[in-house]
């Protein structure tokens, strides 16, 4: 279920409550990005178990820059859902 540009919701450690995006996928992780400027969430590297995916994805290719993320997100007009905290 989690693959490149599923929205996932971290659950543990600093920026647990918010938003990411995934942008890679690993055998021991996933790499994940907010962008920061939109969520506060760095690019960087997470344990599966710690992000829980979400049903939104948007169409990015893998390793995507953050600029190539918020453009996707706008595309898809969920600028608004990412700001949001849980």
């Amino acid at each position: 279920m989690i693959e490149v540009g599923r929205i996932v919701v971290k659950t543990m450690g600093r920026d647990a409550g918010r938003f990411g995006v995934v942008v890679k996928v690993e055998d021991d992780g996933v790499i994940i990005t907010g962008p920061k400027k939109l969520t506060g969430v760095r690019r960087r590297k997470v344990n599966y178990s710690h992000v829980e995916p979400t049903p939104y994805k948007i169409d990015i290719p893998e390793d995507a820059d953050d600029d190539t993320v918020l453009s996707a997100l706008e595309k898809a007009g969920l600028i608004e859902f990412m700001r949001k905290r849980i």
